[in-house]
């Protein structure tokens, strides 16, 4: 589920990626402080995108530094925190780890397995640090589970209203995620999130789908393309596009100033990249 909350590099200018490039590693080295090691192997785009979109909101104070990593240790290169940079380290292992652990109960992935001994005491701390973010999360695994137990839906109608209602699961808990506080900015922050939340799932449901045929899991678009083969393309974008249209509504009434060219290069063309990659 993670991966597609991205920049596109091509069209972003070369200042505006070395910003970003220095969240991404903030974050990075965020995770291992603050849960060890291991966590780093958890580092998502979609955490540093959270980092990024709540440092232009609060436009907190920021720390900038020069820094080395194991994966580049003759390089210094440079890194961006804030008390954002924090919150989201903790999201990516409690996103991560609850991801694991229904990898775990689907299909047994031994790296699914390895991920969750390595994050169970940090799981455990955060549940009790985030009980709003995790328990949405929890609800939101466990209703997509038991959906995804259901038989197809065989209509089109009715697989793009069973394809709304998963996304949606995954919207809700991305929407309390992306909202760290109760104030004048939640609702936009929470519409940003669900609707974000919503074309990862569909996006995701697109980039596996021929793995997914191969494999026999759960896909509804694979549903959908057999239901409408000569237009599914077509449908799929357009529910994309709807979804992204929403989300940027609620993401343009936010306050942001710091970054905002950045945020609008993964909403308006980051988070597409891997549709045009798939299509034909």
């Amino acid at each position: 589920m993670f991966g597609y909350v991205t920049v596109n590099r091509p069209e972003m200018k070369v200042k505006h990626l070395e910003t970003y490039r220095s969240y991404y590693c903030g974050l990075c080295h965020m995770l291992g402080r603050r849960h060890g090691t291991a966590s780093r192997l958890l580092l998502s785009y979609d955490c540093t995108f959270l980092a990024i979109l709540l440092s232009g909101v609060y436009e907190p104070e920021e720390k900038q530094a020069s820094v080395r990593c194991v994966r580049h240790p003759a390089i210094r290169h440079p890194e961006t925190v804030s008390i954002f940079t924090a919150y989201a380290a903790d999201m990516n292992v409690l996103l991560g780890y609850l991801k694991a652990e229904d990898d775990v109960k689907d299909e047994g992935k031994p790296a699914a397995k390895a991920t969750l001994i390595a994050s169970r005491k940090e799981y455990g701390r955060l549940k009790l640090a985030w009980p709003r973010q995790e328990n949405a999360v929890r609800e939101g695994v466990e209703a997509l589970g038991k959906l995804e137990k259901m038989p197809y839906p065989k209509e089109k109608d009715e697989i793009l209203a069973r394809l709304d209602l998963a996304a949606g699961y995954t919207g809700s808990f991305l929407s309390e995620i992306t909202a760290p506080y109760h104030d004048m900015w939640e609702e936009d922050l929470k519409g940003t999130g669900f609707y974000l939340g919503k074309f990862i799932y569909i996006m995701d449901a697109w980039d596996d789908m021929e793995k997914d045929r191969k494999n026999g899991n759960f896909n509804l678009l694979s549903a959908l393309k057999k239901a409408d083969p000569g237009h599914y393309q077509e449908t799929v974008k357009e529910v994309l596009m709807d979804t992204a249209a929403c989300c940027c509504r609620h993401f343009e009434r936010l306050p942001i100033i710091r970054n905002v060219d950045i945020l609008r290069n993964i909403l308006y063309s980051g988070i597409w990249v891997k549709f045009h990659e798939r299509s034909v």
